[in-house]
């Protein structure tokens, strides 16, 4: 493998781990490698020279010529798929590169997705195509700006290869950037062969790399876990609050530093429902929209399984200790929800009627069929304003389904504390987003990519790196999108 002159800095802390952590493994070339789209504002976070590298974009992120202090591996993981534990998954498409320090002194992994085969390939090819390359840096993008805890996106490389999947494609490869690639999956890979050395190991990683005032405490594990428990309940209910829909919660798809990582089937809401499903392989619905938050704790509960050796030498203890976290996500979940809608709702003050308001509100979004994200975004107009009342019910194929919602709204906001004119409206546009990426217009812009046409993709990233900013009343997302005969479906993309 020929390496780029380019130096990025790296470090590689996974790399002074035990090699049954990784395998070393250098990316298959690419054919004819061509720069779809580069992400100049994150590589500047991330103290790269962009200028420097543009011009070389195209060998260096579809690995012919990676950076030459890049060592890329692939690291090992297990997973519940669906419920179902599988001992051995780890990185079958996807390579390490190594990871720096950006400019807020946070460290930041490079890896790639679709460089070709490793060790864990399985049966695999260990490709990737345009479609899902470009999804998922438009979606983890947007997740940034909606200020969703996220993996983000550091360039799309076309491989000038084509990819068998049900129908030949062109060849992709992403640069994903992430605080770490480390999942619950990670955990368990090597709690299943009982190698509670490697189990420490991941714990003081984890702990130093995402919370290193905590590295040091008498029990890591447990606070480790604790520290996962908060950040999973916050994150799901954040992503929730703009109506993001995960779509393939397994454990190797959650993260401990609390990020949203892996984009495969995911979408968001349009009408609001709570059983929503949009993956083409989630045919049971287990991981539904409404489902989310307990998968959440069903996940963390898999965590906890692969620390208990290591939680107490009294088995017993260990699970009490464990169970009690555990137990606890609902709680936090309840309140981290809380403080979402709450926010949405423009209230800045804790009223005991405000759980039934937020229920009250959503179940008859549901009765009348009405856009999540519109819904949300009238209110914030119609806050100060009760002549545009009218704006939200138009949302609403029965008006009687928020007809009752209105008054019982107003009638809260008249207990919230007093604020400056404007000062409410202002604040729940902050967190009520105008323009989320609406799902046909995703597809419409992937399908042109695939095509060889990148500029309605361009133009859509565009828009959704800015969802707080006002809509022109022509706008066509300023309108609920048309109602489909057909469900909407996603795919995984591998």
């Amino acid at each position: 493998m020929r390496h780029s002159d380019l130096n990025f800095g790296f470090a590689h802390a996974y790399r002074q781990m035990p090699d049954r952590f990784y395998r070393r493994q250098d990316p298959e070339p690419a054919r004819a490698p061509r720069l779809l789209v580069f992400n100049r504002a994150l590589a500047s976070e991330l103290g790269l020279d962009s200028d420097a590298i543009e011009p070389e974009a195209a060998h260096l992120f579809s690995g012919n010529q990676p950076p030459s202090d890049a060592w890329p591996i692939a690291l090992a993981y297990a997973g519940d798929q669906f419920g179902h534990f599988v001992p051995q998954l780890g990185d079958g498409r996807a390579l390490l590169l190594g990871e720096l320090r950006d400019c807020h002194g946070n460290w930041r992994e490079l890896q790639w997705k679709g460089s070709g085969r490793t060790p864990f390939s399985r049966q695999g090819d260990g490709r990737a195509w345009i479609g899902p390359v470009l999804r998922e840096y438009l979606i983890s993008e947007a997740m940034h700006h909606l200020r969703i805890p996220t993996t983000r996106s550091l360039a799309a490389v076309a491989t000038g290869e084509p990819v068998s999947r049900e129908r030949i494609l062109p060849g992709a490869v992403l640069t994903r950037v992430a605080s770490s690639h480390v999942r619950v999956g990670s955990f368990q890979y090597f709690a299943a062969r009982q190698d509670l050395d490697a189990v420490r190991r991941l714990i003081d990683f984890s702990m130093r790399r995402h919370e290193p005032e905590l590295a040091d405490t008498e029990q890591p594990g447990l606070e480790l876990l604790k520290v996962v428990m908060e950040k999973q309940a916050s994150l799901i209910a954040r992503w929730m609050g703009v109506g993001f829909l995960h779509g393939v919660m397994n454990t190797d798809n959650m993260a401990i530093s609390g990020e949203t990582i892996d984009f495969g089937p995911c979408a968001f809401l349009d009408r609001y429902d709570p059983e929503t499903v949009f993956s083409s392989i989630d045919q049971w619905g287990r991981y539904a929209f409404g489902a989310q938050p307990g998968i959440g704790e069903w996940n963390l509960g898999r965590l906890a399984e692969a620390l208990l050796p290591l939680l107490h030498r009294d088995i017993q203890v260990a699970l009490q200790l464990a169970g009690e976290v555990v137990e606890g996500f609902a709680d936090r979940f309840t309140h981290h929800w809380g403080l979402v809608m709450r926010a949405k709702l423009g209230l800045t003050s804790v009223e005991p009627e405000d759980r039934s308001l937020i229920a009250d509100l959503l179940d008859g979004m549901r009765a009348g069929g009405a856009d999540y994200t519109l819904t949300f975004r009238r209110l914030s107009d119609a806050a100060e304003n009760p002549t545009l009342d009218h704006r939200v019910t138009a949302l609403f194929e029965s008006p009687e389904s928020i007809a009752v919602w209105l008054p019982a709204w107003r009638t809260r906001l008249g207990k919230d504390p007093c604020q400056p004119p404007g000062a409410r409206t202002l604040a729940m546009r902050q967190v009520n987003p105008a323009r989320i990426p609406r799902n046909q217009r995703v597809e419409s812009v992937l399908e042109t990519a695939i095509a060889g046409e990148m500029q309605p993709f361009f133009t859509l990233l565009e828009q959704v790196s800015q969802p707080y900013e006002d809509l022109s009343a022509f706008d066509p997302d300023n309108q609920p999108p048309p109602v489909s005969l057909e469900p909407y479906q996603t795919f995984c993309g591998t």
